[in-house]
């Protein structure tokens, strides 16, 4: 959730330096909404490498952390909702996939749980390959993967292959994208999307459901078929659990079919909290309730941008990054619904216009101070634990980084880590504790 100064989500998601990212994209250009809440990960040189002294304890220390020694436990085959301490993840990939394998290992070495892959301008599928080979510990997610481009028979066989391959550690997760970039860089027709997600999510279940048993398949649903398979066609059963599924949404329909057909939910990065917990967690709650489901039954990252460093000065420093993501997720109509809950619609049209008109700096400098802190939510590093048990009681995952260039940085880091994955959480909204019993209401 952080980079080195100013340590904001936007400078989060560049997919190298800030000098290759200018070379390869336009200052404008943003890349996958769901990494600004995770470190970008970059080769370094690996702990081993770094020398003795405080590189030599930073090694030792993540070795003692509770991820690693979790994802011992864990390596041959089990995937599942954690027992109640937080999972930490990091975000990396979205480039090319020669860098793919270092930043793999980098985030299993410094001791995450999770890395969340992006898919921005290369294929998730190709790079979580990547990751999964090199790696022996780690669960590797998409985030996201673009789901209607792909034929669920494709997805289900790759995803089939990635979980075989991984020993269990690979997630699919899903999103949508918007109407626009289905239809003109896609060329797939557009229909309402959360209806069609929870056929396509049903539809990969089935089609893993007869992999492993060998059932004949009889799913048919308005958008998806699948009724035809031969022996020769079928991977068959693997010793693992199948892929768990997690679905990327932003508004309350999205929030409902996540509920009712995904193992876990991504909220995007562009949401405040007030949307988080008068949208977003309600409608899961409905979708959990009409599908006989609990919160036991799904994981939840966390949401919403956030901007951490050592002290007040470097958040203050890191606030002003985040103009630019909330301007030009801002300028999307899909998206407005945020803006609306508080009162912002106006906001969100005036972006809209200056983004058809291609001012995209322009767009930056109207978002107003109290617009910029409703979205932004911060936290110095030592308060980080604090952080997590106030605001992600919620959530079972999180993403987190920091600066990791120095043996000392590194020490640092692996005790600030620790710290965070020591915190129990209940993976339960605060408020909507019995919103999915049968009969419940919600507001």
């Amino acid at each position: 959730m952080s980079s080195p100064s100013p340590r904001t989500g936007w400078r989060e998601s560049t997919r190298t330096s800030a000098a290759s990212a200018t070379r390869t994209r336009p200052t404008s250009w943003p890349p996958s909404p769901l990494s600004w809440t995770h470190l970008r990960l970059q080769p370094q040189p690996s702990l081993a490498a770094s020398g003795a002294g405080p590189a030599a304890r930073a090694a030792a220390a993540i070795k003692e952390s509770p991820a690693y020694n979790r994802r011992l436990a864990l390596r041959d085959g089990a995937n599942r909702k954690d027992t109640g301490h937080m999972k930490v993840g990091s975000g990396f990939g979205g480039g090319w996939l020669t860098d793919v394998e270092a930043g793999a290992v980098r985030a299993e070495e410094l001791g995450f749980d999770f890395a969340n892959v992006a898919e921005t301008a290369h294929d998730s599928i190709l790079s979580s390959t990547l990751a999964l080979k090199a790696t022996e510990r780690i669960e590797i997610a998409t985030s996201v993967t673009i789901a209607f481009p792909r034929a669920p028979m494709v997805l289900a066989m790759q995803a089939w292959d990635l979980q075989h391959l991984s020993k269990g550690r690979f997630s699919l997760g899903l999103g949508s994208q918007v109407k626009g970039h289905n239809q003109r860089r896609f060329s797939v027709p557009w229909v309402p999307p959360a209806p069609r997600m929870k056929d396509y999510i049903r539809t990969l279940k089935a089609i893993w459901k007869t992999f492993q048993t060998g059932e004949k398949p009889d799913h048919v649903s308005e958008h998806y078929q699948f009724t035809l398979i031969n022996p020769n066609f079928n991977p068959g059963p693997i010793e693992y659990p199948e892929p768990k599924v997690m679905l990327a949404c932003v508004g309350a329909g999205m929030a409902r079919a996540a509920g009712d057909v995904a193992d876990g939910v991504y909220p995007h990065g562009f949401m405040t909290d007030k949307y988080m917990r008068e949208v977003v967690l309600p409608n899961i709650a409905i979708g959990l309730r009409r599908s006989g489901r609990t919160w036991e039954d799904i994981e939840l990252s966390g949401g919403g941008f956030t901007v951490f460093g050592e002290n007040e000065s470097e958040i203050e420093q890191g606030l002003e990054a985040l103009r630019q993501p909330i301007s030009f997720y801002g300028s999307t109509r899909s998206y407005h619904d945020v803006f609306e809950i508080h009162g912002w619609k106006d906001l969100g049209m005036e972006l809209h216009s200056l983004s058809l008109a291609g001012k995209w700096d322009e767009m930056r400098r109207v978002i107003p101070e109290d617009v910029l802190r409703g979205f932004a939510q911060t936290s110095t590093y030592d308060n980080l634990p604090n952080f997590i048990r106030e605001n992600r009681e919620y959530a079972t995952r999180v993403g987190f980084g920091m600066p990791v260039k120095t043996p000392e940085q590194r020490e640092r880091f692996a005790h600030i880590l620790g710290e965070i994955q020591k915190v129990e959480v209940p993976g339960v909204p605060r408020g909507l504790e019995d919103a999915v019993l049968p009969g419940a209401a919600v507001s």
